[in-house]
C-alpha cells in the first residue's frame, strides 16, 4: 500500500495533475485526464502508454 507522503507528491504523468487512489487501492486516477494508473506489487506504474482510460478501466 501507498504511503499518504508518496501520494502527496505524485502526479499525472500526461498533465501534471493531483492523483487519487482508487477505492480498492490498486490504481491511481486522474480526473483531469480520465485515465487510471495501475499499482502492481505496491508500485504505481506511471507510464502514459500503460495507463487506461477509465471508460475502459476495470
Amino acid at each position: 500500500m501507498l504511503n499518504q507522503e508518496l501520494l502527496d507528491i505524485l502526479a499525472c504523468p500526461k498533465c501534471k495533475g493531483g492523483l487519487r487512489l482508487t477505492e480498492k487501492q490498486d490504481g491511481l486516477i486522474c480526473d483531469a485526464c480520465r485515465l487510471l494508473y495501475e499499482i502492481r506489487d505496491d508500485i504505481p506504474i506511471m507510464l502514459i502508454d500503460e495507463a487506461k482510460p477509465l471508460d475502459q478501466a476495470g
